[in-house]
């Protein structure tokens, strides 16, 4: 069977004040269009994966809006993370999980809080990767084609000349990069075969288990031994009790850097991490000006090149602006230059 895993836990302090530890950016209508990111995120998989098959991994903090915004979601299947332990841990726990009631499990595992403009192309791709890894024992990750030398994102370096036998939309890794300097991104995107890394990664439950086994035992150790724990009504006290001890590591350093039989489907369905105000310009809709305007009552003049996302406010009037955020959100006002958006952390005072 198909499994979805969403993994929600994050803070989305680059999104302040929209985003708050209390209510992160997944659980916001950041594009203004009556969903949250986490809903949109639940939406795209429709027809791809059944809703008794998906699985949300939280913080603890966050499980009763998980359940709010996903009734459809079985209660069991959201996940309660104790604290943070990055992205190998949450995918570890969450594989275990699934492996226990579904021996055969193939799985998506997708970030809360990405944005997808072509939902077709999307759907297109996923169902093809899925056919893949249920029918060997491979890790594949879907490759962004840059659209811009970002230096935000990291990169997957595809040996083109390696084409799967059995797809010839997928290649083979020849090796992971970590975010670059502009001048390394220019580089990059002047080749042909280097993408933009999504996090978005499908495997069978039994291969990335196995890898883990291989490349993580520490972590794989954990959950072997409370395997038979999980799904039971104690589940989450032991999860409380082991989660902390394992290592704070995303699965890009802890698995896929590691791994042989890894794979990259170059994709192109318009999608954006929206990690940046900056991003969410980018994917916004723009007036003539450049202008990404989010809000019920917004007058603009002389303005250009912003994004203004104040939907909670009555009456906003902004002028002669260019190349700003104006943010608003339960009472903060947010007015920063875009070009000094890295200082927002700084700002909000939340790490």
């Amino acid at each position: 069977m198909n499994h979805l895993v969403i993994m929600a836990g994050g803070v989305g302090s680059r999104f302040w004040p929209m985003s708050t530890a209390e209510r992160p950016k997944q659980f916001i209508d950041v594009l203004g269009v009556g969903r949250t990111l986490l809903q949109l995120t639940f939406d795209r998989f429709e027809g791809i994966v059944n809703p008794e098959n998906v699985w949300v991994v939280t913080n603890q903090n966050y499980t009763e809006l998980v359940k709010e915004q996903l009734p459809e979601v079985p209660a069991g299947n959201i996940l309660s993370e104790p604290c943070r332990r990055n992205t190998a841990p949450c995918i570890a726990y969450v594989s275990w999980r699934i492996k226990n009631s579904d021996a055969k499990a193939n799985i998506v595992v997708a970030p809360s809080d990405h944005i997808v403009t072509n939902v077709a192309e999307f759907k297109r791709v996923v169902k093809m990767c899925m056919k893949f890894t249920a029918e060997t024992d491979s890790i594949v990750t879907l490759g962004m084609r840059p659209t811009r030398p970002e230096t935000g994102y990291g990169y997957i370096e595809a040996d083109l000349s390696a084409t799967s036998a059995r797809n010839k939309e997928i290649f083979r890794v020849d090796k992971f990069r970590e975010k670059p300097e502009l001048e390394t991104a220019i580089k990059y995107i002047q080749q042909n075969n280097f993408y933009w890394n999504a996090g978005i990664f499908i495997w069978s439950a039994a291969t990335i288990i196995n890898a883990f086994r291989l490349y993580q035992p520490s972590i794989a150790k954990i959950f072997d031994r409370i395997r038979e724990k999980l799904g039971t009504p104690e589940e989450q006290e032991i999860i409380n009790t082991v989660y902390p001890d394992c290592e704070n590591i995303s699965v890009d350093y802890a698995i896929m850097e590691k791994a042989d039989e890894i794979f990259v489907c170059p994709a192109d369905f318009g999608w954006s991490d929206l990690g940046t105000w900056g991003s969410l310009l980018i994917q916004s809709k723009k007036d003539l000006y450049g202008n990404a305007v989010i809000g019920s009552d917004v007058d603009v003049y002389n303005t250009k090149n912003s994004i203004i996302n104040v939907h909670d406010m009555k009456k906003t009037v902004v002028q002669g602006l260019d190349g700003y955020i104006v943010a608003e959100h339960d009472g903060t006002l947010l007015i920063c230059k875009l070009s000094e958006e890295q200082r927002i952390k700084q700002f909000s005072g939340e790490n």
